[in-house]
């Protein structure tokens, strides 16, 4: 089962970059091939002990070959416009929707494919509804042969964006993972914080940054990085709470720190047309923002608690750092020079740093690994490599539903009405509408889903109201994080109280007062959008940065500080006021 599970493991990631050095390959192959390789994963539990048989085999083998048929038709379905000829086809359409809906359940739960569900029967019965949120209804063989066999539904951009750009950044990241980067990050985290008051906290928020750079998921961070600083925290008699909220917080950052940020950085690229340097360059001080308040957040409760470094003897030496830096130093350096300097495109730039982590694979901090441990770690990283991409996949593809049937049948044109009426109008109104939205659908949803869904209905009212692009995306996107770290569901909360043995609710509270950023950083960048514009007008984003880095620690001081009330009223006042002072001129 391992080899079997490898090599399936192994097809799938050479398939995936393959396609950056194959030229042009059609979308109707690529993307209809990428859904056929994730699929076991997801319904089979491929690289499990033992496959799940079942209903899972027949979907999978029902999906996979639906899938197949697609790619070897596509001269022909391409010449049908999205039009559906005959019953086979007609039954081709229905298990591909009804097998990316069940793939998207077992890979996430129920939430997103109820959506899609939804939207499918508002897509098919939607004419009957009276009023302005009816439609004019769309004939059976064009509704589904749009979805299915033409490149506006499950087979659209979005699944194109997973296909040549996030599978190959997670691969890159379980490239990483895999070798000696994720010590390498702890090291150099401890080395820079340990010895500073409420150090252990400081080397979680560090090592959480850094990891979440290359994992961007808050959930894999926690249960990677907190594996080990949870457990120091605590030896340090650090509460369990505080201990718990400080993972959870700075591993949900990994999801707004360049250069991966999940996967909604590349879905921004295909939605805005903004190149994904300038999506970079533009959420990089955003994203120091959010971990420099928790940073003073730490300092806060450190300086409450007197809470103590890491002693000298528990730090790494500098030799250890040195070396199990270059592990993630040397593929993040070319990873960055093809990017910026021989200016490739991203996936071809990953994909050389892919070869450079796979090389250092072959060793370990003490020099050339023994046979066992390279084995062991090239099976690691193509496993994990599959998994991720697959369930990147599910999410993607059930989601591109959502926004196929959006466009078909102009619901997405009316729910931007109903915002700009419902704003009056007006901006910050609007805001605060989309923020509820992102706030109640990431609650049930992962976080690129949920920025998807939003941005399409919420984002052109949002840029008919004054915003650029990248600024709605980059709003939408942050507020769809939230429910990480807020109740009733903080994904992150609930992995670190577990792993802790804390009250769940306790850690929220704590949580929500540490990544209070994640609440005010969007709205610092509508109110001063030089905080996005670092490709464009460094210097004014560089005093945008130290604006709202003050705001932010008067704030956090506010949240936390021992004073009394009507001193951290104050200065949560003073803080706000200087974010948002640009408002006021």
């Amino acid at each position: 089962m391992r080899l079997i599970a490898f090599l399936a493991a192994l097809v799938l990631v050479v398939f995936h970059l393959g396609l950056i050095f194959s030229g042009l390959v059609p979308n109707l192959v690529s993307r209809p091939l990428h859904l056929a390789l994730a699929l076991p994963w997801i319904l089979l539990g491929a690289g499990q002990s033992r496959l799940m048989w079942g209903s899972g085999a027949v979907l999978a083998v029902l999906g996979i070959g639906a899938s197949l048929w697609v790619a070897l038709s596509h001269n022909m379905l391409s010449d049908q416009y999205g039009f559906l000829e005959g019953p086979f086809q007609t039954g081709i359409a229905v298990t591909l929707l009804v097998v990316v809906l069940e793939a998207a359940r077992r890979a996430i739960g129920w939430p997103l494919p109820l959506v899609a569900l939804l939207a499918l029967v508002y897509g098919l019965y939607g004419q009957y509804i009276p009023g302005e949120f009816g439609h004019s209804g769309t004939p059976l063989p064009s509704f589904l042969g749009t979805l299915t066999i033409a490149e506006g539904g499950i087979w659209g951009s979005l699944t194109g964006v997973s296909v040549s750009v996030v599978a190959i950044f997670v691969i890159f990241g379980a490239a990483l993972n895999a070798g000696e980067a994720g010590q390498g990050f702890m090291n150099l985290a401890a080395a820079a914080a340990g010895r500073l008051k409420g150090g252990a906290a400081k080397v979680s928020v560090l090592s959480s940054a850094l990891f979440g750079s290359i994992s961007g998921s808050a959930s894999a961070n926690v249960a990677s990085t907190g594996a080990i600083t949870l457990p120091a925290m605590t030896r340090l008699g650090y509460p369990k709470r505080l201990a718990a909220a400080v993972e959870a917080v700075a591993s949900s950052g990994g999801q707004i720190m360049p250069p991966l940020m999940g996967a909604g950085a590349f879905v921004m690229v295909e939605l805005t047309g903004v190149p994904y340097t300038a999506i970079m360059a533009a959420a990089v001080l955003p994203a120091l923002l959010y971990f420099w308040a928790v940073w003073v957040g730490v300092n806060a409760y450190a300086s409450r608690g007197n809470l103590s470094g890491i002693r000298a003897e528990d730090r790494p030496a500098l030799r250890d750092v040195l070396i199990t830096s270059a592990f993630f130093a040397v593929p993040f350096t070319v990873l960055l020079w093809g990017m910026f300097w021989i200016k490739v495109t991203p996936q071809y730039a990953a994909t050389m740093a892919i070869l450079a982590a796979f090389a250092l694979l072959f060793f370990n901090a003490q020099g050339i690994g023994t046979w066992r441990g390279i084995s062991g770690r090239i099976e690691s990283a193509m496993l994990n490599a599959a998994r991720q991409v697959s369930m990147i996949a599910a999410i993607i593809i059930c989601a591109s539903i959502i926004i196929g049937v959006l466009s078909i049948t102009g619901l997405g044109v009316k729910i931007t009405s109903l915002i700009l009426s419902g704003s009056g109008g007006m901006l910050w109104p609007a805001l605060l509408l989309t923020a509820v939205a992102c706030l109640v659908l990431g609650m049930e949803v992962p976080t690129t889903a949920a920025y998807v869904i939003c941005v399409s209905v919420a984002g052109p009212a949002l840029i008919e109201l004054g915003l650029v692009p990248l600024q709605a995306h980059l709003f939408v996107f942050w507020f769809a994080l939230l429910s990480t770290i807020t109740p009733p569901v903080c994904g992150a909360v609930f992995i670190a109280a577990g792993m802790i043995g804390e009250n769940w609710l306790k850690v929220a509270v704590t949580a929500m007062s540490l990544g209070f950023g994640l609440y005010v950083i969007p709205l610092a960048m509508i109110a001063n959008p030089d905080l996005i514009a670092l490709g464009s007008a460094p210097l004014m984003a560089g005093v945008a940065l130290v604006q709202v880095g003050a705001g932010l620690a008067l704030m956090s001081s506010a949240l936390i500080s021992p004073r009394g009330i009507a001193i951290r009223a104050g200065l949560f006042a003073a803080g706000a006021a200087i974010i948002f002072a640009r408002l006021a001129l």
